[in-house]
């Protein structure tokens, strides 16, 4: 009796467990599906300045900011990158957008957290550089 005792007690902690680490790798690529890929405004105001309306916010050590920069540059995209560790206007731009990560692209009307590059040209379409399929 003993021994059948262990093992439900066994089998409940390993169910318990199982559910938890099932949660833990779960839960954040649900929200990543549910989570928009981009988010609609009017980014004017921090295209002042700029030759473009593309502005990339990143750091030079950022695996993410150096995919979104080489695929901008593969299509041949003009666009102003924004180094938020070393230009103060950068870090006071990325302040006032409210983010915490690495990189926010500026398309247009559209503002990209994180690379997509399915959102990204979805976006430089929309904001006429029309990228080919």
């Amino acid at each position: 009796m003993a021994l059948s005792k262990y093992l439900k007690l066994a089998a409940s902690y390993g169910a318990i467990l199982a559910a938890g680490l099932a949660i833990g790798w779960g839960a954040p690529r649900v929200y990543q599906k549910l989570k928009p890929a981009y988010s609609e405004g009017d980014y004017s105001a921090y295209y002042a300045g700029v030759a473009t309306n593309v502005i990339v916010y990143g750091t030079p050590t950022c695996p993410y900011c150096a995919k979104t920069r080489a695929y901008l540059r593969e299509h041949k995209i003009q666009y102003a990158d924004m180094d938020i560790t070393k230009n103060e206007k950068a870090k006071s731009d990325f302040a006032k957008l409210g983010s915490v990560a690495v990189p926010v692209i500026l398309v247009g009307t559209r503002r990209i957290d994180g690379f997509n590059s399915t959102a990204l040209r979805d976006a430089l379409e929309v904001a006429g550089h029309p990228i080919s399929r």
